[in-house]
């Protein structure tokens, strides 16, 4: 007599455990009587938990296994998703040995050794066809190393020609030397495309200081206090020393941690100018030092605030006292000390290196010695290099622009799995650039501009070619009342267009008419379909309905 059998046979109440299998055995058994009739076993069953009667090895089983591979057949041939199958194939069981969603990504060879060689931000040990412009830097900034101050100095030259890395090696061969022969000379870079006013310039230089400040105060206070419990034991240990008694130890250890509460760290906005520039004079001045300041893109820097900032750092050296400041400067703009102060231009063009473009040649040389140390051995076919240098040659002989396109196709051909780089993935590298600096330049225009590119879009979509200006602005105003926004006169119109042509967006060309005057032809220089679905990802632009009837009215009218 089982247990259950008992407990009935008594009319005694059932232990609640053995109530509740009982219970749950019922309902699996009426599940498992409408599953049966089919001859499936139901899923999630266990063989234990098979009511009597269900088939385990029999003919049933057989022929429910028979079911199952002939409806999933079924289903691949018809090809209607198989869910069990799909979800087997990304892996998402608990068996330790299923394959994953990235291990077949993880399965292929990598291409790349070391993939950061090849970015913007990355300084080389060496920098290739720079060592004139790197000698002419050494020899005006090895005065710092003599506690003199160094000239200031002004660098020169279009974008990825160098001006930044060779900038960035010296001056960690600067502070590299400043440590070996134990000379006080700091090196501080601003990047002024994003501290791009005199309030955060003063700010960053203060609280950096600060912090420098902090840690030489915290060293000597460690330092005098182990020496004042010394000479509390033994006077004599203060007979090398400056002091006299340890009462001179402890007024030393006083005057230290004023200074450091009275350091206080400069907030990014809220104090007056004047505030800021004092805390950094003061914090600067506070021990002997040689400090360069580096003030990457520094036309940033003027076209946002003027040159009230380079005045102030140009003149603190008449009013310093223990330290000595001099300004590198980083530019893109040849022109941009035109609009500077004469005395502010006479102080800090003292010195002017220009940094000129790359050939393909040299490009060729940048690459190669990148990629040896970027990408495994026998990666790169043998025109990888020469296209991407030659790419980069035509526009202005960027270096950044062909380490980019060199590792775009890298990361090309490793997504794709292949063994190495080849020359359809440097052309597919290309490619892809272009249209992301397309989308990032339409992206951040302003609404004006977006919607004169929106009205050459629909009008190259309608047939129409060689666009005058005259037709751009009928479409212009029609789309500004679609939206509700300020309708600027044709003249402006004409400007945001000439503004585009310079961008590269569209290609506007002067023809002459004869007797009725000169007029713009304007035509699309990028992709249509990738710039139109970027200009509909703008919240007011996205709201424009039914483009197409108003434009086509134009046109009959």
């Amino acid at each position: 007599m089982t247990e259950d059998d008992s407990h009935s046979d008594d009319g005694e109440p059932a232990d609640t455990a053995s109530e509740q299998r009982r219970q749950a055995g019922d309902e699996e058994t009426s599940r498992a009587g409408t599953d049966t009739s089919s001859g499936r076993t139901p899923p999630d069953r266990t063989a234990e938990e098979r009511p009597a009667g269900s088939a385990t090895d029999g003919s049933a089983g057989t022929e429910g296994d028979d079911a199952d591979e002939s409806e999933g057949s079924t289903a691949q041939r018809s090809g209607a998703p198989n869910p069990s199958r799909a979800l087997s194939d990304v892996g998402l069981g608990d068996d330790g040995d299923s394959r994953g969603l990235f291990d077949d990504l993880l399965s292929g060879e990598p291409i790349f050794e070391n993939k950061e060689v090849l970015r913007p931000s990355y300084t080389p040990h060496e920098l290739p066809h720079r060592t004139d412009q790197i000698n002419q830097m050494a020899t005006i900034l090895v005065s710092a190393l003599r506690g003199e101050t160094p000239s200031n100095i002004l660098i020169y030259g279009k974008t990825g020609t160098g001006k930044t890395a060779s900038a960035k090696f010296v001056s960690q061969e600067l502070e590299r030397t400043s440590q070996k022969y134990d000379v006080p000379c700091e090196v501080e870079y601003i990047n002024c495309e994003v501290t791009d006013t005199q309030y955060r310039v003063l700010a960053q230089l203060a609280n950096k200081f600060i912090e420098k400040n902090h840690t030489v105060i915290d060293d000597s206070l460690r330092s005098l206090e182990t020496l004042a419990g010394q000479a509390r034991e033994d006077e004599t240990a203060l007979a090398d020393t400056e002091f006299d008694a340890v009462a001179d130890v402890d007024a030393r250890i006083s005057e230290l941690e004023r200074d450091r509460e009275e350091m206080e760290a400069v907030p990014m906005t809220g104090w007056p100018t004047d505030r800021v520039y004092s805390t950094f004079f003061d914090a600067v001045d506070y021990n002997e030092r040689v400090v360069v300041i580096m003030l990457d893109e520094i036309d940033k820097l003027v076209e946002k605030s003027g040159d009230d900032t380079l005045y102030n750092l140009s003149r603190m050296n008449s009013e310093l006292d223990n330290s000595r400041i001099s300004i590198m400067g980083i530019s893109n703009d040849l022109k941009f000390t035109d609009f500077l102060d004469p005395r502010v231009k006479s102080s800090l063009g003292e010195e002017e290196i220009v940094f000129p473009p790359y050939d393909a040649n040299q490009l060729r040389d940048i690459l190669q010695h990148r990629a040896d140390v970027a990408f495994k051995g026998h990666a790169l076919s043998e025109h990888v290099i020469p296209l991407c240098a030659a790419f980069a040659a035509q526009e202005h002989g960027d270096a950044r622009r062909a380490l980019d396109l060199l590792r775009t196709a890298g990361e090309l051909a490793e997504r794709s799995q292949a063994d190495g780089v080849a020359e359809t993935h440097v052309r597919q590298a290309q490619d892809k650039i272009e249209l992301d600096r397309v989308v990032e330049v339409v992206r951040t225009l302003p609404t004006q501009s977006k919607i004169v590119l929106f009205s050459i879009i629909l009008l190259e979509k309608n047939g129409v070619h060689n666009i005058n200006t005259g037709e751009v602005f009928n479409i212009y105003k029609r789309l500004c009342e679609e939206i509700d926004a300020d309708i600027l006169t044709q003249r402006r119109v004409t400007d945001l267009i000439s503004e585009l042509d310079m961008l590269g967006i569209v290609n506007a060309v002067v023809v002459s008419k004869g007797r009725y005057g000169r007029t713009k032809e304007i035509s699309l220089s990028v992709p249509i379909d990738e710039t139109e679905a970027v200009l509909l990802t703008d919240s007011r632009l996205g709201d424009i309905e039914n483009a197409q009837p108003f434009v086509q009215a134009r046109f009959d009218n």
